[in-house]
């Protein structure tokens, strides 16, 4: 009897010290990349009412300069395909308290209320927020000059975060991100909003020139294999073309 005990106690400890394959998926699950820059990206969709779109753009294209007086503004576009009388706006953050103080400000600014927010409002339909990070491996790009468009690719992700999903998006982006391709501007990830979210923020000279690049990928190997790999993980990808305003940082 004794000698099943201690048999059986050598066993037990041996399944609790033991890593498996299955054990070892359950790891790969619960960790990842930690997120090591305080920095984040408020990403933001207004949908506006049909009949004032126009008005609501000249009114932010006027008074802007009181909201970025506030914060940083990285981007600021109007969708043209993918969804009609949208705005879409990217700020950055340097940290949480930082912008709970612009939030606080803002409402206690007389020209911020009555001269913009108190009219725009009314144009607006739906506002929608997503906090995001970049993704480890990304940095915030410059495109290549003034006048092209940009792109917005949101993808939802199977659950696991980047540890599960990270290196098979990396390689696909990046066989995008090449010579003979587009420009990628960054590529983000929700914190805050839908869970399991990717953006990539992409720049083209011209709607056409996106659609002959497009077509290129279909008949490239080495994309082509890349996206096999990450669309495993893909459960849903939504497209914007957009066109960023005058008053735009990224233009």
């Amino acid at each position: 009897m004794m000698k099943f005990r201690s048999s059986a106690l050598r066993a037990a400890a041996a399944a609790l010290t033991s890593v498996t394959p299955a054990t070892q998926s359950c790891v790969r699950l619960s960790t990842g990349p930690q997120q090591e820059s305080k920095t984040f990206y408020e990403l933001r969709t207004y949908s506006i009412h049909p009949h004032l779109n126009p008005a609501f753009i000249q009114l932010t294209n006027e008074k802007i300069h009181l909201r970025t007086a506030h914060s940083q503004l990285i981007g600021y576009w109007s969708v043209e395909y993918g969804g009609l009388n949208k705005v879409f706006h990217i700020w950055k953050y340097d940290s949480y308290s930082q912008r709970s103080g612009v939030r606080s400000a803002l409402s206690k600014d007389p020209s911020w209320v009555s001269d913009y927010i108190s009219k725009a409002i009314p144009m607006l339909s739906s506002q929608e927020n997503e906090v995001t990070y970049l993704l480890p491996w990304s940095r915030l790009q410059e495109p290549p000059q003034e006048g092209g468009v940009y792109e917005l690719v949101s993808f939802s992700m199977r659950p696991g975060g980047p540890a599960v999903w990270g290196d098979s998006f990396q390689a696909s982006v990046n066989s995008h991100d090449a010579p003979g391709y587009g420009k990628l501007i960054g590529a983000f990830h929700n914190e805050f909003g839908p869970q399991n979210k990717v953006h990539a923020l992409w720049w083209f000279e011209s709607a056409d020139q996106r659609a002959e690049l497009r077509h290129k990928a279909h008949t490239d190997p080495r994309v082509v294999a890349a996206v096999r790999s990450s669309v495993v993980h893909l459960v849903s990808q939504e497209n914007k073309l957009m066109f960023p305003l005058p008053f735009s940082p990224l233009k």
